[in-house]
């Protein structure tokens, strides 16, 4: 298993793992002076829109880090800070004995582990191992279990609650794994995230979070083309907004993220649509989910219109992307 996960991530390499938001000049270094200094270091990779502020919250809470993207850029501003910059996931582990990874697809976190410079070629004995990517739970399982065989222990914690949560340090964690190393994890996630839920076994963690976008995807979708329907009916945007959200049309996607220009602040539609989370990463996800519904329940009497309702979903996506 170890050989074909890591000719997977060779074959398709990582060009995905920073989308990268910059921050406001001068801003950083001045928040992330130590309170406790004898905290040992972490080791982060992946610093795109969302890695970016997650590393950075763990800095204002005292941890020194050892760093690697595979863009050297995203790296330049923790450097600036006193962070240690290192070549590789191979050398990030060979430096901590604890890992946070956040990676966009299961190809760049296959290759993270078990590429030719993976952790798992310098994983120490004992080492934590903490996946926050949002990838297929067949692949968590799986890099479980290389790890395993190192001696070390992988758990899946996908988040939820986008680029605002993440700078806020208000995540939402999905945890997956041994329970006995929760708290181990958690310790670590707190400093991320406002919630931090056991969820099971390894794999939990993302089936969590894939049941959870699933739903959001439906409803943003939902909303986007009621919001487009009463536009083309003449309804002033604000003012329908403002009705879903004292009825029961009323979700996170008409009240907190609406898909509007001009309806809400401090949203991607605000900005142009630009930074968040893309609809290729939510077709992704809606893409594990179908798969994972044919393969394991083909027929469901209880829902007989489920697959086509997942491929409304994905198409849905692929034609507004």
């Amino acid at each position: 298993m170890a050989a074909s996960l890591r000719l997977l991530g060779a074959a398709s390499g990582l060009r995905y793992w920073s989308r990268r938001l910059r921050p406001a000049a001068g801003s950083f270094a001045a928040v992330c002076s130590r309170s406790v200094a004898s905290k040992t270091p972490v080791g982060f990779i992946g610093l795109g829109n969302m890695g970016n502020p997650m590393a950075k919250n763990l800095m204002k809470h005292g941890y020194p880090l050892i760093i690697y993207d595979v863009f050297p850029d995203a790296c330049k501003e923790f450097q600036d800070a006193g962070e240690q910059v290192v070549s590789s996931p191979a050398d990030v582990a060979e430096k901590a004995d604890r890992i946070i990874t956040m990676l966009p697809t299961s190809i760049n976190a296959i290759e993270a582990y078990s590429g030719a410079n993976g952790i798992l070629k310098k994983v120490k004995k004992g080492s934590l191992l903490i996946d926050s990517s949002t990838i297929d739970p067949a692949v968590s399982k799986e890099l479980a279990k290389e790890v395993e065989k190192m001696g070390a222990v992988f758990m899946d914690a996908p988040v939820s609650g986008g680029v605002g949560a993440a700078r806020s340090g208000n995540l939402t964690f999905m945890v997956g794994g041994v329970e006995d190393e929760f708290a181990a994890a958690q310790e670590l996630l707190g400093c991320m995230g406002s919630n931090v839920v056991y969820c099971g076994a390894v794999g939990t963690g993302q089936a969590a979070k894939i049941c959870n976008n699933m739903l959001l995807a439906i409803s943003m979708i939902g909303t986007a083309e009621t919001m487009n329907l009463g536009i083309r009916l003449g309804l002033d945007p604000k003012l329908l907004a403002k009705i879903l959200n004292m009825s029961s049309g009323r979700c996170w996607s008409s009240d907190t993220y609406n898909p509007v220009p001009g309806v809400m602040d401090g949203v991607p539609s605000a900005n142009n649509y630009q930074g968040g989370f893309g609809t290729t990463l939510m077709a992704k996800v809606c893409a594990y989910m179908h798969h994972k519904r044919r393969e394991d329940f083909p027929i469901d009497n209880r829902f007989p219109n489920t697959s086509s309702c997942f491929n409304i979903l994905i198409y849905g996506f692929i034609c507004k992307n």
